[in-house]
């Protein structure tokens, strides 16, 4: 069971990973995230906070998955 679940951390984190950079990227270039003088909006800072919480449970995610496979943890 500990194995499982360690694995289900990984893939986690792993698809986490993979998924919020690419939706980042679709944000900063939506036309709502600056505006005409360039400057972010609230649009942008919002989803900005979200991705940088999203990644960083995935960080933790995939260390904990790591060292419980490695039974260090």
């Amino acid at each position: 069971m500990t194995t499982a679940l360690a694995v289900l951390l990984i893939l986690n984190g792993v698809f986490n990973f993979a998924v919020w950079p690419t939706f980042f990227r679709r944000v900063a270039r939506d036309p709502r995230a600056r505006t005409a003088e360039g400057k972010a909006t609230p649009f942008f800072t919002v989803h900005l906070v979200i991705v940088s919480v999203a990644l960083t449970l995935a960080a933790v995610s995939l260390v904990f998955g790591v060292l419980t496979l490695l039974g260090v943890w």
